[in-house]
C-alpha cells in the first residue's frame, strides 16, 4: 500500500512523517524530493535558485520521481511492504502548476493538468493521500518563507490547485485539519491510518 502525506510548506507534514516511524516500524519512509540521488541533489540546488527555469525545474522533479519509483516505490509495493511518503506527485502537480500558470514560454490551457499530463504514461497513483489542510498566511509563517515556493502569493494558489485535486480524487485524498494542535493532527493521521492498514 502506497499513503501519501501532501500539504502546504508548513502544514506539518514532515512532522508527522517522522512521528510515524515510531507508530510503523516496519514501514518504508521516504520522501520526494528525495535526498539520496543525483536528481534529488538538482532539484534542491533549483529551490535554492530563483531564477530557475520553471519548465526545466518540473522535469528534474519529473526525473527524480521516476528514478525514486524505480529504486524504491515498486519494489516495496512489489514486497508488499506498507510505504509511507512525505510528499509525491501531487505536489507536484500542485507546486509545479502553480509555478507554470506565470509561464509565458508555455502556452498551454491548464498548467496544472500539463504536469498531470506528463506524469499519467508512469506514475503510481496512491492508495491513500493524507491532505494536511492549512491556509497559505499560516503556512507561509510557519514555513519562513525561507524560499521562493514558501511565499503567500504562490501558496495561494498552490492551494488552490490541491483544491482541484482532492475535488478529483476524493476517494483518495483524506482532509485532515492542520491548524490543530500537533497531537492532535497526529492522532487524525493514526486513526486514518489504522482504518485502512488495520493496525
Amino acid at each position: 500500500m502506497l499513503v501519501t502525506l501532501e500539504g502546504l510548506d508548513g502544514s506539518g507534514k514532515t512532522t508527522v512523517w517522522e512521528a510515524l516511524q515510531d507508530r510503523y516500524p516496519d514501514a518504508v519512509f521516504t520522501r520526494e524530493p528525495t535526498n539520496d540521488s543525483w536528481y534529488g541533489d538538482a532539484v534542491y540546488r533549483s529551490i535554492e535558485d530563483d531564477d530557475a527555469d520553471s519548465l526545466a525545474e518540473l522535469f528534474l522533479y519529473t526525473a527524480d520521481h521516476a528514478d525514486h519509483l524505480t529504486r524504491t516505490i515498486e519494489p516495496a509495493l512489489e514486497r508488499g511492504d506498507l510505504v509511507i511518503s512525505d510528499r509525491y506527485s501531487d505536489s507536484r502537480f500542485a507546486y509545479q502548476g502553480a509555478t507554470l500558470a506565470a509561464y509565458d514560454r508555455l502556452e498551454v490551457p491548464d498548467p496544472l493538468e500539463y504536469v498531470v499530463a506528463v506524469h499519467e504514461p508512469f506514475t503510481i497513483e496512491p492508495d491513500l493521500t493524507i491532505y494536511l489542510d492549512v491556509d497559505p498566511e499560516t503556512a507561509a509563517e510557519r514555513a519562513g518563507a525561507t524560499n521562493k515556493f514558501e511565499r503567500v502569493e504562490y501558496l495561494e494558489q498552490v492551494h488552490e490547485n490541491y483544491e482541484r485535486l482532492l475535488e478529483r480524487h476524493q476517494n483518495r485524498f483524506v482532509r485532515i485539519d492542520a491548524t490543530q494542535e500537533p497531537d492532535a493532527v497526529l492522532e487524525e493521521v493514526e486513526d486514518v491510518l489504522a482504518g485502512v492498514t488495520g493496525n
